[in-house]
This record gives C-alpha cells, sequence and structure tokens, in this order.
C-alpha cells in the first residue's frame, strides 16, 4: 500500500471538541446537512453555507474538566438520525448526565501486578455511591414546526470512571434497523475489573437497542448490569460484541448484497487496533440473563470478541516498566495470562493495527484512535472501497501536536493488512492539531475531519472541522 496525499478544507470553525460529524436530511429539504455535535453539548448543522445551532443542551452536560485540569472524556458522546428521520423527526443523543458526579469506583490508581493475585481479581463494590458519573441514551423528536424535545429515554448507565465511554457512540445498522450503541469498559486503565468479558455488564460491549419497541418506562432506573433492567427494557437490547476497551463508534459499508462492519479498539500501551467482520450473531439480552440465572453460559456461536483485556489487539496486554538490564528498554509482562488463554480462540483478529511505537518507515507511533471510517466515494480513488481511522496525535518529537489520518483495506485472502499514512497539506502553523472525529455523509463519498487545538475541554472554541478533498 502506498501513501495517499489529500488537501484539509476548512467548513466549520471556532468549535468546541467535535465528536460527532454526520449527514442527514432534514425534513423539507432536499439536500443533506452537515450536522456537528461537540463534547459540552451543542449540536449545530451548515445550511446555506452557514453555521446554525439545531440544539443545546449544555445545561444537561455534566461539568467537564474539573480535578484532571481540563482533560475530560464524558460530555455529548453519541448522536444519531432514525433511517427515517426526514418522515418521524426522531434522533438520539448520549450523554454524560448534569449533577451526577460520583467519588469513582477506587480511591487510588489502578495497574495490574501479575505477582499479586489481588490486583488480577478487583470488583466494583458499593456501586450505587462508588460511581464517576451517569450516562443516558435519550430518544428526541424535531416536531414539523418546533425546537426538538426530548420523547422518551431509552437506558440510563452508572460509569465508574471518567474515561472510556466511547465517542461517536451511536449508530443506526443499515442491516437490522436498529441503534447500536458502542460503550467502553468504564475506564481506569487495564479494565480493573475485568467488565468488557462478564456477559451480565453494559460496560465494554456493543449493543443493538430496537427503538421500534416501546417499554411505556419512561425513567429507567439508573443501572450497571443487564439483570438490573426491567424486563421490557431487556427485550429491546442484543449484544452484538464483547471485549471492548474503547471504541470510536462503527462503520458500515456495503459489499454487494451484505455490509462489512469495521470497529476500532483503543489500545493501553502497546497498539491501537481496527476491526472488520460482515456475519455476526447477536445474543438477546433476555437470553444472558437466563443463563446467569441458569449459571450456564450463553451460546457464543457467531458472537464477536475483540478479546480485550487479556488482549489489546492481536498481542496478550501487558505492563511495561523499565528494565533494570538496559536502560534504554522497557520490560514487558504478561498481565492477564489466564484470560489470555481463556479468549484466545474465541477472540477475532484485528483487520490492522498500528503501535504506540514503531520505527519503520512511512510509519508512525500513534497516541489513541479517535475515528474509523468506511469510504465509498470515487473523488479520491485511491482510498475507494478502503475504511480510513485518526489517532489523536502522533508520538515523537513533533512540536506541535498534529493528528494522523491512515487508512487500509480488506484483503481477499482474509488475512491481516498493513495500513499507510494519508498525508494531508493543511498548514496548522504554531497551533496544535488533535484530530479528534471523523464523519462522512449518507452514501459515504464525503470524508470530513474533526481538529482540536487543545487535549483540554475547557479550552474553548478551538475546533475546526475540515471536509477531505483531493
Amino acid at each position: 500500500m502506498r501513501n495517499v496525499k489529500v488537501r484539509l478544507r476548512p467548513i466549520a470553525s471556532k468549535v468546541n471538541l467535535p465528536t460527532v460529524v454526520k449527514s442527514t436530511i432534514l425534513p423539507g429539504n432536499t439536500t443533506e446537512s452537515l450536522f456537528i455535535a461537540t463534547q459540552v453539548g451543542e449540536i449545530f448543522y451548515i445550511g446555506n453555507s452557514r453555521l446554525r445551532t439545531f440544539l443545546d443542551i449544555r445545561p444537561q452536560i455534566i461539568k467537564l474538566g474539573g480535578p484532571s485540569g481540563g482533560y475530560d472524556e464524558r460530555g455529548l458522546l453519541g448522536l444519531a438520525f432514525h433511517p427515517a428521520f426526514y418522515s418521524n423527526g426522531h434522533f438520539y443523543l448520549h450523554y454524560s448526565v448534569a449533577g451526577t458526579q460520583g467519588p469513582g469506583a477506587l480511591t487510588e490508581h489502578f495497574k495490574p501486578n501479575p505477582c499479586d493475585p489481588r490486583t488480577l481479581n478487583q470488583s466494583w463494590k458499593n456501586r450505587e455511591t462508588q460511581y464517576d458519573h451517569i450516562d443516558t441514551v435519550e430518544e428526541w423528536i424535531l416536531p414539523s414546526n418546533g425546537q426538538p424535545q426530548k420523547r422518551r429515554t431509552l437506558l440510563n448507565l452508572r460509569r465508574p470512571f471518567m474515561n472510556h465511554n466511547g465517542v461517536n457512540s451511536l449508530n443506526f445498522s443499515p442491516e437490522t434497523g436498529k441503534l447500536v450503541l458502542t460503550t467502553g469498559d468504564g475506564g481506569s486503565g487495564y479494565d480493573p475489573f475485568n467488565l468488557s468479558q462478564d456477559y451480565m455488564e453494559i460496560a465494554g460491549k456493543i449493543l443493538e437497542i430496537d427503538v421500534a419497541k416501546n417499554t411505556f418506562i419512561n425513567n429507567p432506573p439508573v443501572v450497571s448490569r443487564f439483570n438490573e433492567l426491567p424486563v421490557p427494557i431487556q427485550e429491546t437490547l442484543s449484544v452484538m460484541a464483547n471485549g471492548v476497551r474503547n471504541i470510536p463508534g462503527i462503520s458500515f459499508q456495503r459489499f454487494y448484497h451484505q455490509f462489512i462492519k469495521y470497529v476500532g479498539n483503543v489500545g493501553q500501551d502497546l497498539v491501537e487496533s481496527i476491526f472488520s467482520f460482515v456475519h455476526y450473531k447477536s445474543i438477546p439480552v433476555t437470553q444472558l440473563v437466563q443463563a446467569s440465572l441458569m449459571k450456564t453460559e450463553p451460546n457464543q456461536e457467531g458472537f464477536i470478541n475483540l478479546g480485550w483485556r487479556g488482549w489489546e489487539g492481536a498481542f496478550p496486554t501487558s505492563t511495561i516498566k523499565g528494565c533494570s538490564a538496559n536502560p534504554k528498554l522497557d520490560e514487558k509482562t504478561m498481565a492477564y495470562f489466564n484470560e489470555v488463554i481463556e479468549t484466545s480462540i474465541r477472540r477475532l483478529l484485528p483487520l490492522t493495527s498500528y503501535f504506540h511505537e514503531d520505527q519503520r518507515p512511512n510509519k508512525f507511533g500513534g497516541t489513541a484512535l479517535t475515528g474509523v471510517q468506511a469510504y465509498m466515494g470515487n473523488a479520491i480513488p485511491e482510498l475507494t472501497g478502503s475504511v480510513l481511522f485518526t489517532d489523536l496525535a502522533r508520538k515523537g518529537s513533533q512540536s506541535p501536536a498534529k493528528g494522523v489520518l491512515a487508512f487500509s483495506r480488506i484483503r481477499t485472502d482474509g488475512k491481516l493488512n498493513d495500513y499507510s499514512v494519508i498525508e494531508t497539506d493543511y498548514n496548522f502553523g504554531s497551533q496544535s492539531a488533535y484530530y479528534v472525529s471523523l464523519g462522512t455523509n449518507l452514501d459515504q463519498t464525503k470524508l470530513f475531519l474533526g481538529v482540536y487545538g487543545s487535549m483540554k475541554v475547557t479550552d474553548l472554541n478551538q475546533g475546526t472541522v475540515f471536509e477531505i478533498v483531493p
């Protein structure tokens, strides 16, 4: 694969952290509008070449950038439009709720020690008091002649830590028509409670929500486990995948009469990974709850497992410390040996990965995966049919910080593939340029990149959304 060169054309500037960039057709219109959702709670759209406000829920968003000094992974994280949005006006939000700040699930920094079983078998205790915040997933409606308004709440989720809540976390499946919610493992590092592999935990999963079913429950309870949900809500849910660490959404790419699904898993210390699959079999939550009651294993045939926390992409999850014998090297020790064995057969291998340290020519050292998006346009023919991905900031001596754009594609022999960097011509000057989101239009013929000038959500109005053009 060879490098590709593109241009970045600014289309919206001075916006706050753009967590979601996607298109829809507003009722009464004939052309698509590009929507931009920001982490602080604003949703804009571009109409007649102007940036207009669609919805502002900043008062409903948790206070961001607290003790961490401005960095935060909470806020407005997901926006999705119903496939029939043009006629029914329904859209969906995922955000962290104002006034729900808690002390967190652990009082000290966590790192597993393979020699200390106590660190390998932590449990999340006193969940009703020991949590960081509450996330909600809501259905809203745009009336034919009015302001958007909330219709109902689908889920209220208690989250143990500030980070790993997912981003661009809501998308509709063109296969099933269901709303897909991607949830991170709950945060901290190394998934201290192994929530991602526990079938009863909502954290660390890719969920399908049947929004056509009305549960008639206006205020669902705040939960962290599936068996805490009322049965009518359980009946709307199925689990598409587990083993998720943190995930920047899901992208569907039509391939003849089926769809390739692309998802990325943000890495711990070694590697960032992009996965792809076509066939899968979701497990209804009611079946998971029944299996738990019967103390049996659910049927996992066709089920997708990304492997975390035992596996970080294609590699066993490792703890890293300095090497006493050679200060220039690091000592890497397998963190969860038993879990590596347990998930070694049933996990999905990545389509491609990139490393946090990589000295090879034409590669880069990454920081964190922030976007995964299929492209089916012809304007950039070298990228047609490929999957693009963004990294927050290239590691190394580069200053100011700048993100990275790259691509890969599925091989016809089904084996793992390499990736190539996409070179951009835009001059960001002395300003940092963190690549924080990646989006597309309805038929995936256009690509959009969200860039921010700071790692702090408290530094406002430093965002630009670009169209990626030849």
